[in-house]
């Protein structure tokens, strides 16, 4: 990387986190280098990026159905993997699944992990005993889009989708340090050669650019339900739909349980929804 693009990457991510909402600013600004660039207009910024009419897509995750059902959780992985051409990295010199490298749109993880500022001393055996499923939140207020110098990830305006464009994608990772919830992968090598089972209809990544879970976009385009969403129909464990449609289904399930969010204090306003 030559000075001036290490220049404009400095300058950019300065520039970006100078966005970004206090809460999350407050989670960014525990790594010594970025602590100086916490910003002071952050609430603001993250009230007017919250403020869209029409329709915001939403999903709701019964996690009480996959409860003693590990292969749901398997399930739902496998078929977002397959539709979107989701590498299997290995270690080259184990063989083994490369757990440092690899890259993820959906899933598995203890609640803890999930849940970390609502977990408690004495959990329910039953959910502490179990994995939950956790991607990206397409949240309402995104720190990630704040903090983008180039645009390569930004909301959809026709529905809260936060979207991808993998061309513009520089691979400077600020989106990486700014999402509190992990939801971002960074592709280290060529993925391609990891894919077992290439799927024509989805474009595959390249060396040096993040990627996360789009909602299925290109699915919902066609008038198709997201694959996690299609992969346990059946059960209903998983229902997306239209937040600001009363009449919709996530919106009466809504209504009707009591749910929860992943850490909500950072101000970003999840589109994830929980039931436990």
């Amino acid at each position: 990387m030559d000075n001036n693009r290490r220049s404009f990457l400095k300058i950019a991510g300065i520039t970006a986190l100078a966005g970004i909402g206090a809460p999350v600013a407050a989670h960014l600004s525990s790594t010594p280098a970025l602590a100086s660039a916490a910003p002071q207009e952050g609430h603001k910024a993250a009230a007017e990026s919250g403020e869209r009419g029409g329709v915001r897509f939403g999903m709701l995750i019964d996690m009480r159905k996959f409860y003693g059902h590990p292969d749901m959780l398997d399930k739902v992985i496998a078929a977002c993997n397959k539709v979107h051409n989701i590498p299997h990295i290995v270690d080259k010199k184990t063989g083994e699944a490369d757990r440092k490298n690899e890259i993820k749109w959906i899933w598995k993880t203890p609640y803890a992990n999930a849940f970390p500022d609502q977990s408690a001393v004495h959990s329910s055996k039953t959910i502490a005993g179990n994995d939950f499923l956790v991607l990206c939140n397409h949240c309402q207020a995104p720190a990630c889009v704040r903090v983008c110098p180039t645009k390569a990830t930004f909301v959809l305006p026709e529905n809260g989708i936060v979207a991808m464009d993998y061309h513009r994608c520089i691979g400077c990772r600020f989106c990486m340090m700014a999402c509190p919830y992990g939801a971002r992968s960074f592709n280290w090598e060529d993925p391609r050669p990891y894919i077992s089972e290439y799927n024509p209809d989805f474009p595959t990544r390249m060396r040096g650019v993040v990627e996360k879970c789009t909602f299925c976009e290109e699915r919902l385009a066609l008038g198709q339900q997201p694959a996690c969403v299609e992969a346990v129909q059946d059960s209903g464990a998983i229902v997306f739909g239209d937040l600001n449609n009363p009449e919709s289904q996530i919106c009466q399930v809504l209504a009707r349980e009591n749910t929860i969010q992943r850490s909500p204090a950072y101000g970003t306003q999840p589109s994830v929804f929980y039931i436990v």
